[in-house]
């Protein structure tokens, strides 16, 4: 038996509009469409269809005549969608799903008819993963399942947008995870040594999608949380702050990590965000992650997070640098500190480039500590005289369109 897909009752007026438009005969509606259109008797046996294909109202979202718009589209796409459909994104949304933003509704929802509710063109989470492929195969791959992943994005995200929460949920975490997780069970204190977790945020140990580690916990996770070691960073499950830490910034780190935090600190350049309140939390989570050395986010995201104009120079460039591109800044910078200017992993410029290319056979120009820059007396003729690590406008990170006005810059009596 068909079922018929409900829309609001702001559909009527635009239907009716649209039909008195055309000023159509009696009778002459979809019946007339489907003359030509045949196909689309079988898309009418379908369990759900769009209300106004149902009534044979073809002509409140297309032109029979003429259009501008692609598929004799009576306006753009988006802008019919909303003649029935309430705008999906609230005003000052906390996020909102792009797809919904940009106005592309048919990337999700069959305009005429489909097998599943509110026209979806697939049900569940294989919806989903039509776009977010990457996270379908790690979801896929994970040797443990999160089971509203398996079943539907939607237990735990909105599709459209979120009024109060990130990423698109329809709760804040704890509370969105307590719907399922009954945190007063003996069990899970034990599980988690008796601390009030259920107060904090579980996405910093548990990977909500899946993972292959037990309990769901990020892929890399720290020693003192996976041997159950939390008093060596907290006050006790009983303390009138448990959750606190027993140290603020790096001194917490110290005690396991003490030799590489007094190597760095003993550095002539220091990255501040070792030294600042924070210390090491700035880029790096202390429980677990679904990244490398427990970073935050993936390198590139991480670093941009405060390098933002590194990041939008390397986007503008005309070349781009292939370890900033891929997300490796610290091919050549040292994330922690180091004694070299810009915190470079070496002290020559030339050693750094050289690591990737072998400039001896890529010019005749010389340069080196010895060869004294013209422009500047105190400076010397190395690789970044001519090109900038982080690109510019121009092609191979020059700091000019052409050759030759780069290089008049120092042999000025070539200037024209």
């Amino acid at each position: 038996m068909m079922t018929v897909l409900v829309l609001p009752l702001l559909l009527v007026p635009a239907v009716v509009d649209a039909k008195d438009s055309m000023k159509l005969k009696s009778g002459a509606k979809g019946k007339l469409c489907l003359e030509c259109h045949e196909g689309f008797r079988e898309k009418l046996k379908k369990s759900h269809v769009h209300t106004p294909l149902a009534e044979g109202e073809c002509t409140g979202c297309h032109n029979p005549h003429t259009s501008s718009h692609e598929l004799l589209m009576a306006a753009e796409p988006k802008d019919i969608c909303y003649q029935c459909h309430e705008r999906m994104v609230p005003e000052g949304a906390a996020s909102a799903h792009q797809v919904v933003v940009d106005g592309q509704c048919t990337t999700c929802h069959d305009p005429h008819a489909a097998d599943n509710r509110m026209n979806l063109i697939r049900s569940g989470s294989e919806l989903c993963y039509g776009c977010h492929e990457e996270l379908g195969r790690k979801v896929s791959d994970s040797k443990f399942q999160h089971s509203p992943v398996k079943k539907d994005c939607l237990k735990c995200h909105n599709p459209h947008a979120s009024s109060e929460h990130p990423a698109l949920l329809v709760k804040s975490v704890p509370e969105l995870c307590k719907t399922c997780h009954q945190t007063d069970k003996t069990t899970f204190k034990n599980l988690h040594a008796n601390y009030p977790v259920d107060q904090a945020d579980c996405t910093s140990c548990h990977d909500t999608h899946g993972s292959s580690q037990a309990a769901m916990l990020y892929d890399n996770v720290h020693q003192p949380v996976s041997k159950g070691m939390c008093k060596q960073c907290h006050a006790a499950p009983d303390a009138a702050e448990p959750l606190k830490l027993k140290q603020a910034g790096y001194e917490s780190c110290q005690g396991c990590h003490y030799d590489m935090v007094t190597d760095t600190l003993n550095l002539k350049r220091i990255h501040w965000p070792v030294v600042d309140g924070k210390g090491c939390l700035n880029c790096h989570t202390p429980h677990a992650s679904a990244t490398g050395s427990l970073l935050l986010k993936p390198q590139k995201a991480l670093c941009a997070g405060c390098h933002t104009d590194t990041m939008a120079r390397q986007e503008r460039s005309s070349t781009k640098h292939p370890p900033i591109d891929e997300g490796n800044c610290t091919a050549c910078h040292a994330p922690h500190g180091s004694n070299n200017q810009f915190i470079m992993t070496r002290a020559s410029v030339m050693d750094v480039c050289g690591d990737c290319h072998d400039w001896q056979t890529h010019s005749s120009h010389p340069i080196g500590e010895k060869v004294v820059d013209p422009r500047n007396k105190n400076s010397t003729v190395q690789c970044l005289s001519c090109h900038r690590s982080h690109g510019t406008e121009h092609k191979h990170f020059l700091y000019f369109a052409t050759t030759n006005e780069l290089c008049i810059q120092c042999h000025a009596g070539y200037r024209r």
